[in-house]
């Protein structure tokens, strides 16, 4: 009943798409062929946006093509998207959950991937990755066939290479990644230099693949009201308007926040343009680890506040690079607040290992994912087939990249690009590299508050105000940076490595 119910949306959306094609062509059209439309006064507030159609312009095709494309994409790279999501959350692991045995779904793997018993990781994590290898030849097919309809539709539209469309719509160059692709390897060392204190925090000898994405347990607890009112503190502290909105959001009973069977998991933030407000969904269960992801979504609900208010509907969303800033601002704003109000060493300690850890994923853990989706698009371009065996070997060069040797691996862990959703998705390639963005974008954010103090509020505020009506680079000027030069993401880099020689400090 529901992949029915999914189906019928499919095609009423694939329906609209189609009815729609012309009004972007006939937009680019007039807008390439007179761009001096774009500076017109009356429309002055939608440049961005205008820019973004003419910048895609010349990579489109005819209506009739395009609405090909649509029809293809349906029955095509959306259908085996679709297959992938539909085989891995029908499938049922056996594992050792803290001593016992349990059957699982993929919906409880990513819970159990971080738990704090190493064991029950290792089970959790060995059972998904050999059913991934059981059924290599479905998950394999999958990506194959979605990277080699990207690698063809690419060539028909003229894009310069797998990655050019991705660029145009993330509003970034080539340049600009790779000045940010070229920090993260310059700054490997940062990372493994901290997984090596973690090594030591767990108390093994080398650190397991298993233990990349483990955090250190809190003994901890909270009440739901003393965690509403860290956050509240927290951004009261940073700006007052900032606190005011927080507040709006839980005295409008916007944070659904209760544990309870057949919830979904994580934690999102989903704005309502019209109300001027946002809602969000998390899961609270009065641990340390909770307050960092409510603090994160009420960020989220703080940017959507501020730019609905300013923008536009169609500008007031902001770019997938830049999404994440007051979110991620708002955890080292979280940060901050408790490490100064901890109460020992350990809390400290605890608190920065799963920040790092985080931040880690975000920066190192992702641009593995990056370089191991574009080697697929060159192993394509050379010819080569992608069956499973070939797919592992690529990613277990990319994580080798950033892993090396510091990291001990059990064999199936090579199957584990099945697990990420990320690689599979067709609404858009390259995901992984605007998490690596976002992540040093903010860091290099936070190095200027800390150096300007008070002064960088406002800027900060009109930054968010903006939402997706000025590209990356006209918002990092407002806080007076360039993104486009190296320095800028070794701004960020560095905020990093403050984290971890502060965290040195600590464990010795």
């Amino acid at each position: 009943e529901t992949k029915a119910l999914l189906n019928k949306f499919t095609d009423f959306e694939s329906k609209i798409s189609k009815k729609l094609t012309f009004l972007e062509l006939e937009i680019g059209r007039l807008v390439t062929n007179n761009p001096q439309i774009i500076n017109e006064e009356t429309i002055s507030n939608y440049i961005n946006y205008l820019e973004k159609i003419r910048r895609k312009f010349p990579y489109k095709l005819s209506e009739a093509e395009e609405q090909l494309i649509l029809e293809k994409d349906m029955y095509g790279a959306k259908a085996w998207e679709q297959l992938r999501n539909s085989w891995i959350s029908s499938r049922k692991f056996k594992a050792n959950v803290e001593g016992k045995e349990k059957t699982i779904s993929y919906s409880d793997v990513f819970p159990l991937i971080q738990h704090p018993d190493r064991e029950t990781r290792m089970s959790v994590y060995k059972s998904v990755c050999s059913g991934i290898m059981k059924d290599e030849e479905i998950y394999s097919s999958v990506l194959r066939n979605i990277c080699g309809d990207w690698v063809k539709t690419t060539k028909r539209r003229d894009y310069d290479s797998p990655i050019h469309q991705s660029l145009i719509d993330n509003e970034t160059t080539q340049e600009i990644i790779n000045n940010l692709m070229k920090t993260v390897e310059n700054n490997i060392g940062i990372y493994q230099k901290f997984l090596k204190i973690k090594t030591k925090l767990l108390n093994l000898p080398k650190l397991g693949d298993v233990d990349i994405l483990a955090y250190l347990p809190s003994e901890k607890k909270y009440t739901w009201d003393e965690i509403k009112k860290i956050t509240l503190e927290v951004y009261n502290k940073f700006d007052k308007s900032f606190g005011e909105i927080v507040l709006d959001i839980f005295e409008r009973n916007h944070v659904d926040a209760s544990t309870r069977e057949g919830k979904r998991m994580g934690a999102l933030c989903n704005p309502w343009y019209n109300g001027k407000c946002a809602f969000v969904l998390t899961s609270f269960k009065g641990l340390l680890s909770d307050i960092m992801p409510l603090t994160h979504e009420l960020g989220h609900g703080i940017h959507f506040y501020l730019s609905s208010r300013e923008q536009t509907y169609l500008n007031y969303f902001p770019g997938l690079t830049v999404a994440e800033t007051a979110s991620t601002f708002g955890e080292l704003l979280l940060t901050d607040y408790l490490l100064e109000t901890a109460e020992s060493t350990n809390e400290k300690v605890t608190l920065l290992t799963n920040l790092l850890n985080l931040a880690g994923i975000a920066t190192f853990w992702e641009s593995a994912g990056m370089w191991f989706e574009q080697s697929l698009y060159d192993a394509i371009e050379k010819g080569e087939y992608l069956d499973g065996k070939t797919i592992s070997k690529y990613w277990c060069a990319a994580r080798y990249k950033i892993y090396g040797d510091s990291i001990e691996y059990f064999d199936d862990m090579k199957w584990e690009w099945g697990i990420d959703h990320h690689y599979f998705f067709t609404f858009s390639r390259f995901y992984n590299y605007p998490y690596v963005y976002a992540q040093l974008f903010v860091y290099a954010l936070y190095q200027t508050y800390k150096k300007e103090g008070e002064n960088f509020v406002p800027k900060f505020k009109k930054l968010l105000s903006a939402g997706g009506s000025v590209s990356p680079e006209e918002l990092g000027k407002i806080v007076g940076l360039d993104i486009t030069t190296p320095d800028f993401w070794n701004l960020g880099m560095k905020q990093y490595g403050v984290f971890v020689d502060e965290l040195e400090k600590l464990t010795k």
